[in-house]
């Protein structure tokens, strides 16, 4: 998701706008599908073998981040600096993250998301060898 203008510096309240701007644009999706690419993450596949797989991230998931622990990245040197929005389950481990890239195209990303609170749909695994 693109963050486009406004503040962004060091404050937390900042954090907090961006983090409202990600849930109020959460209203307009019912559904959150991400298309995974996962063959190139690990070495018991070759070059010509690929492994996709289709999930969905449950949009109550997403809408948890509401009440996510907001943070800055101390070591950022950038400006505006990169923050997180860490959603933490019951015993403090992190379900997932945002993470708020104040780069040059300010961008927001899911990070950290732990695939067993999503819903599998589909999985391809294929070799180009076979076609």
């Amino acid at each position: 998701m693109e963050l486009g203008k406004g503040e962004w510096t060091d404050k937390i309240e900042h954090l907090q706008g961006l983090r409202n701007q990600f849930i109020e644009h959460m209203s307009s999706y019912e559904r959150i599908f991400q298309l995974r690419c996962l063959s190139n993450n690990s070495k018991k596949y070759n070059a010509n073998t690929y492994h996709y797989e289709l999930i969905e991230i449950p949009k109550a998931l997403m809408l948890e981040a509401t009440n996510g622990v907001l943070a800055y990245s101390e070591r950022s040197v950038q400006i505006p600096k990169i923050g997180t929005c860490s959603v933490l389950d019951s015993d403090g481990a992190i379900k997932f993250q945002l993470y708020f890239d104040g780069g040059g195209e300010r961008k927001l990303h899911i990070k950290k998301l732990q695939k067993n609170l999503c819903i599998k749909h589909a999985e391809w695994k294929f070799s180009l060898e076979t076609l």
